[in-house]
C-alpha cells in the first residue's frame, strides 16, 4: 500500500482553497474570488451564477439611476406646488387687506393723486427698492435652494447612498480583471439602459451639447 500517495490527497483535500489574485486580463474561473473571499468560486455552475447575478445588479444600477432622478422630478414639483399655494394664499390676504382698507374710505371715492413732484418721486424710489429687494431674495433663494423636508431628504440620501455602492461594487467586479465578469458588467449596464431608458428630454440634452459640455464619469 502506497502511503505516500495517501498521505499527500490527505494532504492537498486538508489544504484550504486559495483565491486567484490577478492583476492582469485573464479568464480564470475555477478558485475566482469576486470581490469578497468568501464568494469563492469552485465550480463552472457557480461561476455562471454569479455572472447572471452581476448582470441583475448591473440592471439594478442603471433602475437606480432613473428612479433617483424621478424622484427629484417628483420632489421639486411638489415643493414648486407647495411655493405656489402659499404666494396664493398671500396674494388673496393682500387684496382682502387692500379691499377692507378702501372700503373705509367710502365707496366710490377716488383717492387724490398727489401733486407734489417730491411725492412722485417718493413713491417710484419706494417702488424701485421694493423691486431691488425682491430680486435679491429671488437670487439668494437661488442660490441656497429650496429647503427639503427631512423625511423626504432621508430618502433621497438611502437611494444616493445605494447608488454610489452599487457603483463602486460594480467597479471592484471590474477590477478582478476577469474578462467574463468585465462582460457581465458591461451586459448589465447595457441591459438596464435599454429597459429604463426608453425615454429621453430632449431640450435638456440639447441644451447640453449647445453648452459645450463633454463626456464625464458617473
Amino acid at each position: 500500500m502506497d502511503h505516500s500517495a495517501h498521505a499527500h490527497a490527505a494532504h492537498e483535500m486538508a489544504m484550504p482553497m486559495r483565491c486567484k489574485m490577478n492583476m492582469l486580463w485573464n479568464t480564470d474561473i475555477i478558485d475566482t474570488c469576486i470581490v469578497f473571499r468568501s464568494w469563492h468560486v469552485t465550480s463552472t455552475s457557480f461561476f455562471l451564477g454569479s455572472c447572471i447575478a452581476i448582470v441583475l445588479l448591473g440592471v439594478l444600477y442603471e433602475y437606480l439611476r432613473v428612479f433617483q432622478r424621478r424622484l427629484d422630478v417628483h420632489i421639486a414639483l411638489a415643493l414648486q406646488n407647495q411655493s405656489k399655494g402659499k404666494t396664493g394664499r398671500g396674494r388673496e390676504r393682500e387684496s382682502s387687506r387692500g379691499s377692507g382698507s378702501g372700503g373705509g374710505n367710502g365707496a366710490g371715492t377716488p383717492r387724490l393723486a398727489s401733486a407734489s413732484p417730491e411725492g412722485d418721486y417718493a413713491h417710484d424710489h419706494d417702488h424701485e427698492e421694493s423691486g431691488l429687494l425682491s430680486g435679491r431674495r429671488l437670487i439668494v433663494k437661488s442660490l441656497a435652494g429650496v429647503p427639503v423636508p427631512p423625511v423626504t431628504r432621508a430618502l433621497r440620501a438611502a437611494v444616493y447612498g445605494a447608488t454610489v455602492f452599487l457603483s463602486f461594487f460594480l467597479m471592484l467586479v471590474f477590477m478582478t480583471y476577469n474578462a467574463y465578469l468585465i462582460a457581465a458588467v458591461v451586459v448589465g449596464a447595457a441591459l438596464g439602459h435599454y429597459v429604463f431608458g426608453s425615454t429621453i428630454n430632449v431640450d435638456a440634452i440639447l441644451a447640453e451639447t449647445a453648452s459645450g459640455k463633454g463626456m464625464a464619469c458617473h
